[in-house]
């Protein structure tokens, strides 16, 4: 099952979603530090890179054209995020948006840092 070609959170802003990240996380007993985390582990931003992104309104598909490095063990996320299966998903950006959104809803359920980092 592959989701369209070219999905509209593409062009939305990192900086318009971050936040909701952020207050799921909250919501459930976790921080924002938590939630810069695991985008640091998953792209290879520093808290510099990202500040400048979320100043930009950098949008999703530059986010990740330009990430310095994908983690290698982003092959470990597994599961359903959005109704799809992150390992199954064909369309390499918007996989990489799922893995993103799928490790923020980990933390959100609680899992443990180094779960969620694949550690």
């Amino acid at each position: 099952m592959s989701e369209p070609r070219k999905h509209r959170i593409y062009t939305m802003s990192f900086a318009g979603v971050y936040p909701h990240y952020i207050a799921k996380a909250e919501k459930k007993g976790r921080t924002k530090e938590d939630v810069d985390t695991i985008i640091f582990w998953l792209t290879g931003y520093d808290r510099e890179a990202l500040a400048n992104i979320i100043e930009n309104k950098t949008n999703f598909e530059t986010f990740f054209d330009e990430a310095p490095k994908l983690n290698p063990n982003v092959s470990k996320i597994t599961g359903v995020i959005c109704g799809y299966r992150v390992e199954e998903i064909e369309d390499k950006l918007l996989q990489k948006v799922r893995y993103l959104d799928k490790l923020v809803d980990e933390l959100a359920k609680g899992k443990a840092m180094d779960k969620i980092l694949r550690k």
